[in-house]
């Protein structure tokens, strides 16, 4: 049941929901495309965050006490830099506006939920949020310095100079983002399958050598690079994710 339904106690036919949504959707374009319009203006502010990792001055570095590097970011096409500020801008009205969907989204969704059901929602919807944030948080501080620095300074030769498009190394950002994003969500679909009863802490705990190897396949996936380093540092907060998880499906099958 809507809002609106509640509201008038008339019950909404097919074609009133489908208005609802187009109306929520409609509101959520908006609500993306102002966040990406204001970002798109703040163009030196968006950069000097989206390009940081390339600087060797970077925070990353300075804490693991890095050797200083240096490598030149290009421009091939004539449009590109063009296109790569408006998808920067794009992606960063989508992140600035998410609080906002998430809500739309919610609020359209919720009168049709019991309110244990509508409780559990919101629940499950903040730490998913926040669990992605986290995970791109740690792709921009951790994950992706490390690549960029590594695969921006790595040489077959001495003779071969490294200069790096932009539209590269944006979509490796980009990319990378959303996959470490993706990986933080372990610990809120580990508690979703416990509650539905298809997850036991015994079996996490019995293949957690198995979970182990999966994990380094993965760092390395994510990670392209020989270094054993880089590869251990992104395999520490995946393997700390797991560890985490056991924890909550063993209190969730204890409270069931």
């Amino acid at each position: 049941m809507s809002n609106a339904e509640s509201n008038s106690g008339t019950p909404q036919t097919f074609w009133d929901h489908l208005e609802e949504l187009r109306g929520c959707i409609l509101r959520m374009l908006a609500a993306a495309a102002a966040a990406a319009a204001a970002a798109f203006g703040f163009k030196e502010e968006l950069f000097g965050i989206v390009l940081a990792p390339a600087d060797p001055d970077f925070i990353t570095y300075r804490i693991l006490g890095a050797e200083p590097f240096k490598f030149q970011l290009i421009n091939t096409g004539l449009t590109e830099q063009f296109m790569i500020h408006l998808k920067t801008a794009l992606a960063a009205g989508l992140l600035i506006a998410s609080p906002y969907i998430l809500y739309l989204l919610f609020r359209f969704v919720s009168p049709a939920l019991y309110d244990n059901e509508r409780r559990y929602s919101v629940s499950i919807t903040l730490w998913a949020y926040a669990m992605f944030l986290m995970g791109v948080a740690v792709n921009y501080f951790v994950v992706f310095p490390l690549t960029v620095r590594f695969l921006g300074t790595y040489q077959v030769s001495a003779a071969v100079m490294n200069m790096l498009s932009i539209s590269s190394y944006m979509d490796t950002l980009l990319g990378m983002s959303l996959v470490m994003g993706a990986v933080f969500e372990i610990p809120v679909i580990s508690w979703l399958l416990a509650r539905f009863g298809l997850l036991k802490a015994r079996w996490m705990s019995h293949y957690r050598r198995h979970a182990i190897i999966v994990i380094l396949i993965l760092a390395a996936v994510i990670t392209p690079t020989s270094d054993m380093f880089t590869m251990l540092i992104v395999s520490l907060p995946i393997w700390l994710l797991y560890e985490a998880s056991i924890m909550i499906v063993r209190i969730t099958e204890k409270k069931q």
